[in-house]
């Protein structure tokens, strides 16, 4: 398909709409050819992955710091003159369709515990040092954890010259969504991130879909540990019960969508499929069993199956990994993400005839994430769309980092919490709402405000005039550019820059 001429918006549009804002000096270096700076990040996958290294641990490394704590915990509770202290995990919360996120309870307690990880973990959380049965080691690395791998994401996020590839990476993540509230999955949302989903953000849809479902964090936040089948050896002559929490989210969240034609008999019978799916733990596992994906065939339904018109009759864990290969290319799976990616990166309402490329690129290539994210990088609809999509708080405290001043990850870490969209503190399986007006309630509105405020006064050097041409580009608009040039200080100007629609959508 032929490509339009670059028009002057598009190096801001490139910077926005397919990245995390300009870094200054950015729109000038590509505007040359913007959509070829674009693609060209296609070509480096790799890019998108994080080292686990220390601080970062893998998954099998989290779980035997916790499993050495708990001992440690169960010595100091015996010996050491007091009860170990157990928080306990906050309930999930629905988000309700097209409305601002304003704090729930969930919320405002993930905003504190971001305030808290921010400045360093249960250290910021009172003052004086507990007595040593009174201390919650597990909570503590916990917390610890989330932190490391939280300022891991964003420093990646405020240096990345492949913003893209991080943006995707945040897409997939809220797609395939775990929550930090919840136990043991505090400890884990980093890695699943950075082990499941960075590796195949580019890569084949089927080959994330098996990593996350396989992996501890997703077993663990959607209980998937815990079921058993009815007719199972381990449910012989007890009362166990089969959940069918996973099950759903594969079929409504991850593949098919809440319309995609499956019934509630699907989901049962896939919770049975996925019977006895659990990870590695307790002294009888070996070494590489440990904090792995392991299946238990005392815990599974025995089979044959039928979920979405299919038999599967294959034995023990292939019923389960067969029926996830069938889900990632089902016709179902390939529009409901290609509508999802559009409405992301483009507007609420986009091209129907763009969805419908997207759609069937992602059927013909078997689901290449590569070749989807390309047709949708390559489409004259993506350049010439309006500016329709409010910047979410997290992406929007990166690009205040990114383009104005300084700011250390830890105060970026805060603010995610301040404006509403803790990392990883999701209410619920669904992730963080997209649709443009989610952000843009009365109390997010004015803490962005706020912060435009105190990023104004911390910006030191620079013409707010010359900023704007910089970070704005030749599409900026006339309005923001008056508002500007009108304004009564420079520090107004500033703030005016950044709550302008210009900054605050893409």
């Amino acid at each position: 398909m032929s490509q339009r001429a670059s028009k002057p918006g598009d190096a801001s549009t490139a910077a926005r709409r397919f990245g995390l804002g300009p870094k200054p000096g950015d729109l000038a270096r590509i505007a040359s050819d913007p959509r070829g700076y674009v693609l060209a990040m296609l070509n480096k996958a790799s890019e998108a992955n994080i080292a686990t290294a220390p601080p970062l641990l893998a998954t099998p490394a989290v779980f035997s710091e916790m499993d050495d704590l708990r001992i440690e915990q169960t010595i100091l509770r015996t010996f050491g003159g007091g009860e170990a202290v157990v928080p306990k995990s906050l309930p999930a919360a629905p988000v309700a369709k097209g409305m601002a996120p304003l704090p729930t309870p969930v919320q405002t307690a993930a905003a504190n515990d971001a305030n808290a990880m921010a400045q360093g973990g249960m250290a910021a959380q009172g003052a004086g040092k507990p007595a040593a049965g009174k201390v919650n080691l597990v909570g503590k690395a916990r917390k610890d954890m989330l932190r490391e791998e939280a300022l891991a994401r964003i420093t990646r996020g405020v240096a990345t010259e492949t913003p893209l590839l991080e943006r995707l990476v945040y897409f997939w993540s809220n797609h395939f969504c775990v929550s930090a509230v919840k136990g043991d999955v505090r400890a884990l949302v980093g890695p699943l991130e950075r082990e499941a989903i960075r590796p195949h953000v580019l890569g084949r849809f089927a080959d994330m879909l098996a990593a996350v479902e396989h992996h501890p964090g997703m077993l663990l936040y959607l209980d998937n540990t815990v079921s058993i089948g009815p007719n199972s050896f381990v449910a012989i002559g007890k009362e166990r019960g089969l959940n069918e929490n996973l099950a759903r989210e594969i079929l409504e969240l991850h593949t098919l969508g809440v319309d995609g034609g499956y019934a509630q008999k699907d989901v049962t019978t896939l919770a049975k499929v996925i019977t006895g799916w659990t990870y590695g733990h307790g002294e009888t596992v070996s070494e590489a069993e440990y904090g792995r994906f392991v299946f238990t065939p005392y815990r599974h339904e025995p089979g044959p199956f039928e979920v979405m018109g299919k038999t599967y009759a294959q034995p023990g864990v292939t019923a389960g990994e067969a029926v996830l290969a069938d889900l990632a290319r089902h016709p179902n799976t390939a529009r409901y993400l290609a509508r999802k990616l559009a409405r992301h990166f483009i507007s609420d309402n986009p091209p129907p005839a763009l969805v419908a490329r997207l759609e069937k690129t992602f059927n013909d290539s078997g689901g290449d994430l590569g070749q989807v994210t390309r047709v949708l990088v390559e489409a004259d609809e993506a350049w010439d769309a309006p500016s329709a999509k409010i910047v979410p708080p997290f992406d929007f405290a990166v690009s205040l980092a990114r383009g104005f001043t300084k700011i250390e990850p830890s105060e970026i870490l805060r603010l995610t919490g301040v404006l509403g969209q803790p990392l990883w503190h999701t209410p619920s399986p669904k992730g963080w709402p997209d649709a443009d007006d989610s952000w843009m309630g009365p109390s997010p509105i004015r803490e962005r405000l706020r912060i435009a405020e105190k990023v104004a006064r911390e910006i030191k050097t620079g013409d707010p005039r010359l900023v704007l041409a910089d970070l704005g580009g030749p599409g900026v608009s006339e309005h923001t550019q008056q508002a500007v040039q009108r304004a009564e200080t420079r520090e107004q100007a500033f703030e005016l820059m950044i709550m302008s629609p210009d900054f605050m959508r893409r």
